[in-house]
């Protein structure tokens, strides 16, 4: 009871109106171009994800700090090729991309599993998140942490589900999912799938190759013949590639003072369009700035 009146408390706070900050406003160009080097982290070639499409390159990074086992798997099956020759297979309207292999359509694994336990959430203890102070409709607390978007109760924090997030998919079973067959988000932030599946990462890179895909004309958007799918080239991890086909980006410090920045520039659009500027966010439409080291 305690903990609830604390929480409604903290919602309350939150929806007050907050005063718009001082000074000139500053876009969000000018504030990432004044971030110091140390504000910027380098994305690991080993959490990215390479999918080489027909037309164009997708590129994931791995949440590893959430998902350790999933994207321990994903690794594994991106080393053993098993997404060679797979296919998009669902497209729906305002919501996810599917992609994998059918179940009639085998192929070895390598080192990775079918299966996996679940990782929807994970200790709210000793993860640090830049939070948000305005209230969410699926969480107590919501923010950023370890480059992705995420929300907690107090007690778990899990990955939240925005736009360019990467999930697992899975069958009736919590434990039916290993990465074997992944989604990324097209569509309205689906909030309601957050801790019901293994969020595994987000796309860096690529997004116009999926977000247009044709949409599935089959129930829930799959595709009901070969011809609607769209072919997996090749996916590989970036330590696999050579250092020519490699794109080396830098992220932008969830934990840092430019992010924080970045945040408050969002919460108050000061720049010359906007006639309210709000003084809202909500977790799903901060950016999350990332940039090619030239």
């Amino acid at each position: 009871m305690r903990f609830a009146a604390v929480a409604a408390l903290g919602i309350l706070a939150a929806c007050a109106s907050a005063p718009a900050p001082d000074g000139p406003a500053r876009s969000l160009g000018e504030i990432l171009d004044q971030a110091p080097a140390g504000d910027w982290r380098t994305v690991d070639q080993d959490n990215l994800l390479y999918m080489q499409l027909p037309q164009g390159r997708v590129i994931i990074e791995l949440a590893a700090d959430y998902a350790p086992a999933h994207a321990a798997n994903i690794r594994a099956l991106a080393r053993a090729h098993y997404w060679d020759g797979a296919a998009i297979v669902r497209s729906q309207d305002n919501y996810v991309v599917q992609w994998g292999r059918d179940e009639g359509d085998p192929q070895p694994m390598g080192e990775g599993v079918a299966a996996l336990a679940p990782e929807f959430d994970r200790p709210r203890a000793g993860v640090e998140i830049t939070r948000l102070a305005d209230p969410d409709t699926y969480a107590h607390e919501v923010g950023f942490a370890y480059g992705f978007p995420v929300a907690s109760d107090g007690r778990r924090t899990w990955l939240a589900h925005c736009y360019g997030m990467v999930g697992a998919g899975r069958g009736d079973t919590a434990d039916s999912g290993s990465g074997a067959e992944l989604y990324a988000v097209i569509g309205h932030a689906p909030r309601h799938l957050d801790r019901n599946i293994t969020t595994v990462g987000r796309v860096l890179q690529g997004m116009e190759s999926l977000s247009v895909m044709p949409r599935g004309t089959g129930p829930l958007g799959f595709y009901e013949t070969p011809q609607e799918r769209t072919p997996i080239v090749s996916v590989r991890l970036g330590s696999e590639l050579p250092e020519s086909e490699r794109v080396h980006f830098e992220a932008l410090r969830t934990d840092s003072a430019t992010f924080r920045d970045v945040i408050e520039s969002r919460r108050f659009r000061r720049d010359g369009w906007f006639l309210d500027p709000v003084g809202r966010l909500n977790v799903c439409n901060a950016p999350l700035p990332v940039r090619v080291r030239r």
